[in-house]
């Protein structure tokens, strides 16, 4: 399992990927505000536990594990913002709130998150109930 870092990294990499095609050490830098050569650390790590096949000064390529991973971790991103979004959460605190939790939920738990958006999305009566109770409990 990668860590909570690495997984910053795959999903970062992966979503540079989709979006630019490629992913050069210095975006990765530039997208995650760390130094480049904590990003070449990083994508050495990676490269060694199979989630990216990297060379010096050519770039890198994620692998079939770490493209599935980086897809999976978008996923949970999104999700965890839809979420947060759907409970009413100001949306000045999603993307905080979103990366402090992230990496503190076991897979299970964001099935069941999942479940529930699903739920809310498929009785948005329940959704509009529970929105008047929590801004009746806010007052």
């Amino acid at each position: 399992m990668p860590t909570p870092s690495m997984e910053d990294y795959i999903e970062q990499i992966y979503l540079l990927i989709e979006n630019k095609g490629y992913a050069r050490v210095s975006d990765i830098a530039e997208a995650l505000s760390v130094h480049p050569s904590s990003v070449t650390k990083m994508v050495q790590k990676l490269d060694k536990n199979n989630y990216l096949v990297y060379e010096k000064y050519r770039g890198l390529v994620l692998t079939k594990e770490g493209k599935k991973m980086g897809k999976r971790l978008v996923m949970r991103h999104l999700l965890l913002e839809q979420f947060l979004e759907m409970i009413g959460v100001d949306d000045e605190n999603i993307y905080k709130d979103v990366e402090g939790i992230e990496h503190h939920l076991s897979w299970d738990a964001i099935d069941r998150i999942g479940d529930l958006v699903a739920y809310f999305q498929d009785h948005p009566d329940i959704l509009s109930d529970f929105k008047i109770f929590s801004s009746n409990e806010e007052k």
